[in-house]
């Protein structure tokens, strides 16, 4: 009777733990920000003006995964949001040139690490500044 009772017990307690949920889609959080673009001339040796970046992927990466899980182009304003997400540690970024190096066409993540703590919230993210 003890090993029934000690093997309902585990199934349960596996199920519990089973259920649990990490970061990413299904929950009542929203993430949302602005991502800002700097212009330059072509060697970025001159500052041309900066401007809300309308028509821009920002990416979103759940917790520990390795790429990312969903992707969202900026509005006219340069705002992004993305909804229904759980508790967790998130990861938002969005591509810029390298303003270091003149004459290469590389991009790099310019990075935001972001936490939800709990159910509803609204988590507002520091702008993401891109270079053009």
């Amino acid at each position: 009777m003890k090993t029934k009772i000690s093997f309902v017990l585990l199934v349960m307690i596996f199920i519990y733990t089973a259920c649990e949920k990490g970061p990413g889609e299904g929950g009542t959080s929203t993430i949302r920000g602005k991502v800002i673009t700097r212009e330059y001339n072509g060697d970025f040796t001159v500052f041309r003006g900066e401007y809300p970046a309308a028509k821009e992927d920002v990416y979103i990466i759940y917790g520990d995964d390795l790429v990312y899980g969903d992707k969202f182009e900026t509005n006219y304003d340069g705002t992004y949001e993305f909804n229904y997400l759980l508790e967790g540690n998130y990861r938002v970024f969005a591509y810029s040139k390298d303003t270091t190096d003149r004459f290469t066409t590389e991009e790099f993540a310019v990075i935001r690490d972001v936490e939800i703590t709990e159910k509803n919230q609204v988590v507002e993210v520091p702008d993401i500044i891109i270079a053009k």
